[in-house]
């Protein structure tokens, strides 16, 4: 409950799990705070499962499995993914959700020592480490139904209660007992499916560019000299060079008081801007008139999107430099199962023979499934 009620915990309760997903799905509000409480209560299922069946957990490894996995998030900033490196440049927010644990763990004494060995995959007992982060872990379980529930996406829904229950463990390793399999397999398509509908939604593509695009603007106008309305914790980041290698506690501070009512704020001033660019893309996205994209499996031809680039300009006025941050190419990819990983999903038979989930199935695309797939994307503001 000391970390639960912590500031730093509780921002997660205004940052957006889907990011922009909700300009797609009005229905997706859920925060990163539903989710890590929810991640949590399925830690608790699993281990409470796995103590059943004999696995020996002491109250220690109980406690420091379910702290890990109720902060697996707490790093994430502003609008989830959608700002992941645009913070602080080259900042993964697990890197981020690692340093908060450190300077939780400074805070409380040790008590958090244990916590960080798992999370950080140091404890010998690999498990506890893939219940928390794994191809089949209690994050993706609850961020699954969650995500499905709230956007209304039905291929989503899987049976988490089952796959649960089939948990079990050989060798320190997680593995799933072969009655499970055919929930494994609904939740890797589930995965694949809620991927393409949701996470990798072109509309959230778009939009989530475009809010890139936006802070780069702010830092440009900011190297130019020029002034921007920026609040304190914005003002800290964006003028201040920041070794995403090195968190200071003075860095975890500023950042954890940053949420999306931050840049939300800021949007709401930057829409009235002097500069042409930043107003029109806040206008953009506070009036929900998203720029178009089209996806496609190849790169998109450079004529393509130099004529894209021409058109635009004559229409608006905007020089071709201006220009990159309307009309832009990018890829996207998305790989259901990664077959051969460092933490494959291991079927357990009673005869005690184990196997890749790939080779355990009986669906003969389960393979195929484990392949990355690509997507280019060309956006472009709608003419």
């Amino acid at each position: 409950m000391k970390l639960i009620d912590h500031p730093a915990f509780q921002r997660l309760r205004r940052i957006k799990q889907l990011g922009m997903s909700s300009l797609v799905y009005p229905g997706a509000m859920h925060t990163r705070f539903n989710h890590a409480l929810g991640a949590m209560h399925l830690m608790k299922q699993a281990l409470d499962v796995l103590r059943n069946k004999g696995v020996s957990i002491s109250d220690e490894e109980y406690q420091a499995a379910l702290i890990a996995i109720l902060l697996h998030d707490i790093g994430h900033g502003p609008f989830s993914h959608a700002l992941e490196y645009s913070i602080i440049k080259g900042l993964h927010h697990e890197d981020m959700s690692i340093a908060l644990m450190h300077y939780f763990n400074r805070l409380f004494d040790g008590q958090l020592s244990l916590t960080i060995e798992i999370f950080e995959n140091k404890y010998p007992r690999i498990f506890f480490h893939q219940l928390v982060s794994s191809q089949l872990d209690m994050d993706r379980m609850d961020y699954l139904i969650r995500d499905s529930f709230f956007t209304g996406v039905a291929e989503g829904i899987v049976g988490i209660d089952r796959i649960i229950k089939t948990l079990n463990v050989y060798q320190d390793k997680l593995v799933v007992e072969s009655k499970g399999i055919y929930s494994v397999e609904k939740f890797i398509i589930a995965r694949r499916l809620m991927y393409w509908q949701v996470y990798l939604h072109k509309a959230s593509v778009s939009s989530e560019v475009m809010i890139v695009n936006i802070l780069k603007r702010v830092r440009e106008l900011i190297q130019s000299g020029q002034s921007v309305y920026l609040d304190k914790e914005l003002q800290f980041f964006l003028e201040n060079p920041i070794d995403s290698k090195n968190l200071s506690d003075e860095v975890i501070e500023h950042f954890i008081r940053l949420d999306d009512i931050n840049i939300q704020f800021a949007m709401k001033q930057w829409q009235y801007d002097e500069d042409r660019i930043l107003s029109e893309l806040c206008n953009s996205i506070l009036n929900r008139r998203l720029f178009k994209t089209k996806l496609q499996s190849i790169p998109f031809d450079q004529a393509i999107v130099e004529d894209y680039t021409e058109f635009f300009c004559k229409q608006t006025g905007y020089s071709r430099e201006e220009a990159k941050y309307f009309v832009f190419t990018g890829k996207v990819s998305n790989q259901a199962y990664l077959h051969g990983g460092n933490e494959p999903i291991t079927i357990y038979f009673k005869n005690g023979h184990l196997e890749d989930l790939t080779q355990a199935s009986d669906i003969q695309n389960m393979e195929a499934l484990s392949r990355s797939v690509i997507k280019h994307y060309l956006t472009h503001p709608a003419f």
